[in-house]
């Protein structure tokens, strides 16, 4: 059986049936009660239940290979299993009561694989005395928790959600479960202090970051005793049982009797954003889906069999119900290029997308509160979400400048109109440099409003590569909206944004089309003047630290012997850094009333081990800050270094970001 035991205290287990026959029997299980590790209290192999029947083995939630034959699409993958057919099994682990929200930390069961039951813990809440209300499940991120900020923000808006923690980690107040905390569950720890009861995933392993096996690795686990099949298969792999686990959540929210059952929604991030694609394209229980940084670009596994039954493309044209895509514009996990795909892929007309320029695999508030609002008109149908923008690239034209039209949605106010464009990347369905994903550069072209159309021109730096723009539409919010973010930070928004698909021109139509270089190499890198800050990003706006990807781009390269040169305005003394990728420099301001010029020679830029940074070329990512950590590896060892200080005083301004090929060179 199992080879260790884990000890309840003061938990509820609830065995649920099928929404037609509930039972509301509880069962306490009393302190210091042993339970063995994948089961619960009402299915024990060896107990005697209280006719003095031993159950009889627990039946494995999916059938056995035919002939040893592995499943080699998605009609065989999913073939057998009926994801209301088991008991859920459910333990309540810890309850309580948050600003009129209850919520509660519980287990439920997923299946039983190899005789195991696997169980999986999640974080759920709603608000105390709702009813009828949509349900969501919330689906960690790789390195992330089940997290009960998700539940409570959603809670307050009228939701019902199950946040799962697949890969075991939980975060809840008195009930946090940490990477140490889960391999402390794994080893059977009980009188261990800290010891708490988490996901189990009984005889296999779908744990991730880390994996509980250090010979498997979450996407194709190796045939070995904790896999499913004893062949290299596709049920193997964890995405299929955490989207199994996902399905499940689906069942647990319908039984519950504060949940309308017709109405519900799943989203998730990163890996979550793709387990969220493959839950709605496999279950239509799912009435509305927003995955984030994930689920249009898992397309290129070598593994056929991978490909034909877990790749998003396959999960992605079974998907009918509504979906909003979340995909900030430099993501390396959900890549914009593929989303343009991907909308095309799916069956259901009711689609939205929103596209952060220069971010990857995060987010500001007027993008991530699109998911809120998109189960708000979906589910509970409450808010009504703008039209899709549409857009018209004209690539003729007089003075060779190509051009685009935006044509937005007028039924609710625009606050503004932005284009961004590019001119990195790879074209027909190619996959890109990952470096390159994450740092092209992103144009912003201004708009003019021309009618009920905004109008912005496209000047290139080149013909001999392509173009890449979309246009995003900023609208108002009233009252603002708040909630827990890819990452659970709260935030509060009065807007919010919608973008356009993206058009594509290769090298050969703009040529063809008459389209001329208009764009010049520029010294000058930012003058901080008009709508500069659209070129340039960071995660928390309400802070003024600066990034861009100005320098990936040909068109501001260093010259040769070159330094890099700025003016600051800091009223009082400070610590600043200019770091540039892994590299970065400390200077000293002396504050007052008077420009402070900076002038930075590439020695002056350092790493964490103290070696400076030896030419100007390949620059990814350039930045403006007080603090700067910076991480790097040398003899095999990480070596890290802090600098700057907490700033003082006003925040700071700028002028004149410049290469200089003398020292106190001027514009």
């Amino acid at each position: 059986m199992i080879a260790y035991q884990h000890r309840i205290t003061n938990v509820t287990v609830q065995p649920i049936l099928r929404r037609q026959s509930r039972t509301t029997r509880m069962i306490r299980a009393s302190h210091g009660f042993v339970l063995m590790a994948g089961l619960s209290l009402m299915s024990l192999p060896s107990a005697r239940g209280a006719d003095g029947i031993t159950p009889l083995p627990l039946k494995d939630s999916l059938p056995p290979l035919e002939n040893g034959v592995v499943p080699q699409n998605f009609e065989q993958l999913w073939a057998g299993f009926d994801p209301r057919a088991e008991p859920l099994d459910v333990e309540v682990l810890k309850e309580w009561e948050e600003g009129g929200v209850v919520l509660k930390v519980l287990r439920y069961r997923v299946g039983v694989f190899k005789g195991q039951k696997a169980m999986m813990a999640a974080v759920y809440g709603y608000p105390k005395g709702g009813s009828k209300l949509p349900g969501l499940v919330q689906i960690h991120g790789g390195g992330q928790s089940a997290q009960y900020q998700a539940p409570l923000t959603n809670a307050k808006r009228g939701y019902a959600t199950l946040s799962i923690a697949w890969a075991g980690r939980i975060s809840a107040p008195g009930y946090e479960v940490t990477p140490d905390l889960v391999k402390l569950f794994w080893e059977g720890k009980t009188s261990d202090p800290k010891y708490k009861l988490t996901t189990d995933w009984g005889a296999l392993d779908a744990y991730h970051a880390p994996c509980r096996y250090p010979e498997n690795n979450f996407i194709l686990n190796p045939p070995s005793s904790h896999s499913i099949d004893p062949v290299a298969s596709p049920r193997n792999s964890g995405w299929l049982l955490c989207t199994m686990a996902a399905r499940r959540a689906l069942t647990f929210l319908e039984q519950q009797p504060e949940v309308n059952a017709d109405k519900l929604g799943v989203y998730g991030h990163s890996m979550g954003g793709k387990l969220t694609v493959l839950t709605a394209g496999s279950d239509k229980r799912v009435k509305a889906a927003a995955p984030s940084c994930g689920g249009v670009s898992d397309r290129t596994n070598t593994d056929t069999a991978f490909r034909t039954t877990l790749g998003d493309d396959v999960y992605l044209k079974n998907i009918s119900c509504p979906i909003l895509f979340l995909s900030p514009s430099n993501d390396f996990h959900g890549r914009i290029n593929d989303l343009q795909i991907a909308v095309k892929e799916i069956q259901s007309t009711e689609w939205r997308v929103t596209c952060a320029p220069h971010h990857n695999h995060q987010d500001t508030a007027e993008y991530e509160v699109a998911t809120p609002l998109w189960f708000d008109q979906s589910l509970k149908k409450t808010f009504a979400l703008p039209r899709t923008p549409k857009t018209e690239l004209t690539l003729k034209s007089t003075n060779g400048v190509p051009a685009i039209t935006v044509s937005p949605d007028f039924s609710k106010p625009i606050l503004r109109v932005d284009v961004f464009y590019t001119q990195q990347g790879q074209m027909d369905g190619l996959k890109d440099n990952i470096n390159n994903t994450k740092n092209r550069f992103w144009h912003y072209a201004s708009t003019g409003k021309q009618g009920d159309d905004w109008v912005a021109k496209l000047p290139l730096f080149s013909t001999d590569k392509p173009l890449w723009v979309y246009a995003n539409v900023v609208y108002p919010l009233d009252p603002p909206v708040s909630g827990a973010g890819y990452y659970y930070r709260i935030y509060n928004t009065d807007r919010f944004n919608l973008s356009s698909l993206m058009h594509q021109a290769t090298s050969e139509e703009l040529k063809a089309a008459g389209v001329k270089v208009t764009m010049q190499p520029s010294l000058l890198i930012e003058s901080f003047e008009g709508e500069w800050d659209k070129e340039w990003f960071n995660y928390k706006p309400k802070e003024w630290p600066l990034n861009t990807h100005k320098l990936h781009d040909d068109r501001w390269k260093a010259p040769a012997g070159a330094r890099l040169a700025l003016e600051v305005l800091s009223e009082s003394s400070n610590k600043f850094i200019v770091g540039v990728d892994d590299y970065a420099a400390e200077v000293n301001l002396t504050g007052g009333a008077a420009w402070q010029t900076i002038n930075l020679a590439m020695s002056d830029f350092k790493d964490a081990s103290g070696s400076a940074r030896s030419d100007w070329s390949k620059i990814k990512d350039l930045r403006l800050a007080a603090t700067d950590r910076l991480t790097s590896r040398k003899d095999g060892k990480e070596q890290q270094l802090q600098l700057g200080a907490a700033w003082k005083g006003p925040n700071p301004k700028f002028r004149n970001l410049r290469w200089v090929t003398t020292p106190n060179k001027q514009p």
